[in-house]
């Protein structure tokens, strides 16, 4: 009991702080994985008092419900393991698809350790200026390539196959490429039979759940895998054409991330690379990294 007050106590501590700095920074406002607050209600009054808009990032689905019946902006993120800069990272992301955010914002990011539910972490960042958190400064605008929902699914389903990597189990490494289907199908062409092909559209779409474990299975297959807008699966083992070969990435990256870094150049698609060296997961737009999630951090 005295443990769990305790750790309220530094949690209240730690939002003062955070709003006190976002107003003295002239932020828009305070970021927040809150898997480890319990009273939504209080935390929306520390809001209110301190006048600053928060947004909270949460993963446990009993805890997403109760804070959307308080708050209008909650992001569910991914339910895999991630540390304090994951966290962050994954928060921002989807704040990005959902426009809640956007390039030049400085926003105070706040984020801890779910296990002990302790808030320890605080960030002010401004993004399309922090190499740390996001790679480069061209900040997609994702809803206009690819519906939210459809971007978060697949960027989940990635996160799921890199974390799934076990000891003895040969690592798979992957290519999700989303929206600009037309242009990307014609710089790329089938390595393999398609799978998907001459399957009804509604029995492809990566939104019905019961699709995922398909696409675990089928990306052990050489080859990217191709998403329209909407989340239905063109294509599997496709061989990207865009060589990427005068495009810089960093290194000790391979020919699947020049492969994603070419197709991105040429159609201002999004893609979605697993490393099968390391399990990080990459994104890719107009040629770069615009964010990396690593497996150790």
């Amino acid at each position: 009991m005295f443990w769990r007050k305790k750790v309220k106590r530094q949690n209240r501590i730690m939002l003062e702080t955070a709003c006190a700095i976002a107003n003295k920074t002239r932020s828009k406002g305070v970021l927040l994985y809150a898997d480890m607050i319990e009273d939504y209600e209080t935390l929306a009054k520390i809001g209110q008092e301190k006048q600053v808009d928060l947004i909270l990032a949460i993963k446990d689905e009993s805890s997403f419900q109760d804070a959307t019946s308080v708050f209008k902006k909650v992001l569910r993120i991914p339910d895999v393991p991630l540390g304090r800069i994951n966290q962050i990272k994954m928060a921002i992301i989807q704040a990005l698809s959902k426009g809640l955010v956007q390039k030049g914002d400085k926003w105070v990011c706040l984020s801890g350790i779910p296990q002990t539910k302790v808030l320890d972490n605080l960030l002010i960042l401004e993004f399309g200026k922090e190499f740390e958190i996001i790679s480069s400064s061209d900040l997609p605008v994702i809803s206009e390539i690819v519906r939210p929902e459809v971007f978060e699914t697949v960027l989940s389903l990635a996160l799921g196959i890199s974390i799934e990597r076990k000891e003895g189990r040969k690592p798979v490494g992957t290519i999700f490429v989303l929206g600009k289907h037309e242009e990307v199908l014609k710089f790329s062409h089938p390595m393999v039979i398609n799978p998907f092909q001459g399957y009804p559209e509604g029995e492809r779409n990566i939104l019905d759940y019961r699709l995922k474990e398909t696409v675990k299975e089928f990306s052990s297959i050489d080859g990217a895998f191709i998403f329209r807008e909407d989340g239905v699966i063109l294509a599997a083992g496709r061989h990207l054409d865009a060589s990427g070969e005068n495009i810089e990435i960093p290194l000790g990256l391979g020919s699947r991330h020049r492969a994603a870094a070419g197709i991105t150049s040429l159609t201002d698609a999004l893609a979605i690379v697993i490393s099968e060296e390391t399990g990080g997961v990459r994104i890719f737009h107009h040629g770069k990294i615009f964010m990396e999630i690593e497996k150790g951090e």
